[in-house]
């Protein structure tokens, strides 16, 4: 036993040693005083003060630069490397103060005609870090309503001021030195917003009117990344301004009820413009953007972009009616009419239908377009008597619809079903190798599993008849027809051998049950 608990101790040692477990003999708990902004009332002389040098960097001692010994425990070489962090940020911080102070006009004795400074102003950081400046009272107090108000007693008296507990030393400093410019929209002019919106809210702290109004201002008109304007959203929030210049700067990423009630008109009017675009190059360009925002919009299930159906099922009778013309035109026997222009045409109202159905889809209202496309009997003819080149693009949205059936992006009836494939599965066979040959964005794996997932829907006797047509069709064309004969093996296994496995067990049951007992 005692053995036993040797080796315990020394197990738990070692996790000590390593930094898994702390040492109580070894904790403390870090405390600091916090103090209060005072002003006091009377001063014991009016001596002038001066603003003394920013604290001296303390250097890094060789103990805490050197590598980490052997014995350190892990716990101890996280601990160092923080620590070396937070001096080398603090000494950051330091050396900008120091330059701001350099600068600061209340560092000038001869500045704006006044002897000196008579109120000693200090900033003290949660970390302790201190920073003293004699300013000048008539100063703070004509800008700052705060210092006005903290200042107004005892004319012609010294004063200490001091703020506690500041989030951001150097900028409180600035915003100081910010209440002695002329021209706060120069000085302001090439700053980062985050630096901007820092100085506005010490600036809406000190009730610092001009500093809050120029903060906006250059708000306003400078731009932002995306990153900032949420930060620039959540600090106006947060600081509840109510002024109208607070509004201004909103106005960029706020909008009227109104724009909100005109979402499906908008949208409208950007789809109907996209599918007469006359440039092949923007419309792709356009309809690649388009789609990628309503489907960023679909994913935060914000709907703030939501389309009608009507408005999509009215676009969508548009590129039918110009499909039929197109083939219509085709079939003609005009030969002077270029066939290069009749089937770009023919592809481009083809893409455009691929494009509304896309939408519907991801918007799932997709369902009744299954049924319209398996009613276009007409169409269906007309595609029928042209050549496969100018053609094969139709194919593209039955293949899109039978993708989308057997994802599960689509619920149809299985007599709409059935009545698109006898519709269009025929035309989609023939069009097939021009299909994947002529378009690199054709992906031919997800077709046939596509339109295998589709087939294996339907009832029973209709795979049958649909698989055993596709078996005579694929050994006379080979890869210019869809390879589906993973469909094939399951309508096999259910049509022979799991029915034939389903009667041995009934049979099996049938003779348990007529044992004589």
């Amino acid at each position: 036993m005692a053995a036993e608990n040797a080796l315990k101790s020394k197990e738990v040692s070692a996790m000590i040693k390593q930094g898994f477990i702390s040492d109580q003999s070894l904790s403390f708990s870090p405390s600091r005083s916090i103090s209060k902004l005072h002003s006091p009332n009377s001063s014991p002389s009016s001596k002038t003060l001066s603003s003394p040098p920013p604290p001296p960097f303390a250097a890094a001692s060789t103990q805490q630069l050197t590598r980490p010994t052997q014995s350190q425990s892990l716990y101890e070489m996280m601990s160092d490397e923080q620590h070396r962090d937070s001096k080398l940020s603090d000494r950051r911080v330091h050396e900008k103060v120091h330059k701001l102070l350099e600068n600061a006009p209340f560092r000038n004795p001869n500045w704006g005609g006044l002897v000196s400074g008579d109120v000693r102003l200090t900033v003290v950081a949660k970390d302790g870090f201190r920073v003293s400046m004699d300013v000048h009272k008539s100063v703070l107090g004509s800008k700052s309503r705060f210092f006005a108000e903290k200042l107004r007693k005892d004319r012609g008296v010294s004063h200490c001021v001091e703020i506690s507990d500041c989030d951001d030393v150097e900028v409180y400093v600035e915003t100081v030195v910010l209440m002695y410019c002329e021209n706060l929209k120069k000085r302001l002019i090439g700053e980062e917003v985050s630096r901007v919106l820092g100085l506005l809210k010490v600036s809406a702290a000190l009730m610092f009117d001009e500093g809050i109004a120029s903060c906006l201002e250059y708000l306003e008109a400078v731009p932002w990344s995306e990153d900032e304007e949420e930060k620039v959203k959540s600090q106006l929030s947060e600081l509840q301004l109510h002024d109208s210049a607070s509004d201004q700067v909103l106005l960029r990423v706020s909008s009227e009820p109104s724009t909100y009630a005109r979402a499906d008109e908008i949208l409208s009017r950007l789809l109907t413009g996209v599918l007469q675009a006359k440039d092949d190059r923007a419309r792709r360009e356009m309809k690649t953007l388009i789609s990628r925002l309503l489907r960023e919009d679909a994913a935060n299930d914000s709907n703030r972009l939501d389309i009608s159906k009507e408005t999509l099922y009215h676009l969508c009778h548009r590129c039918l009616s110009s499909l039929v013309l197109c083939l219509s035109e085709a079939t003609g026997v005009d030969e002077k009419r270029d066939r290069g222009v009749l089937m770009a045409e023919i592809a481009r109202e083809a893409d455009n239908m691929q494009w509304i159905v896309d939408i519907m889809v991801d918007k799932k209202m997709g369902e009744d377009f299954v049924k319209l496309w398996a009613d276009q009997k007409e169409l269906a003819v007309l595609h029928s008597k042209i050549p496969t080149m100018y053609r094969h693009e139709i194919s593209r949205i039955t293949a899109q619809v039978c993708i989308a059936i057997g994802s599960r992006h689509l619920l149809v009836p299985k007599d709409t079903r059935f009545s698109l494939l006898s519709t269009w599965l025929e035309a989609l066979y023939e069009d097939f190798g021009w299909m994947r040959r002529a378009s690199r964005s054709v992906d031919k794996k997800l077709v046939e599993e596509g339109l295998s997932q589709t087939i294996l829907t339907l009832p029973l006797h209709q795979q049958q008849a649909i698989l055993l047509n596709w078996f005579d069709r694929f050994l006379n064309k080979g890869d210019d027809c869809p390879n589906i004969q993973k469909a094939f093996e399951v309508w096999w296994r259910r049509a022979f051998i799991k029915h034939v496995a389903e009667q041995e067990d009934h049979r099996l049951q049938i003779t348990v049950c007529d044992y004589p007992s």
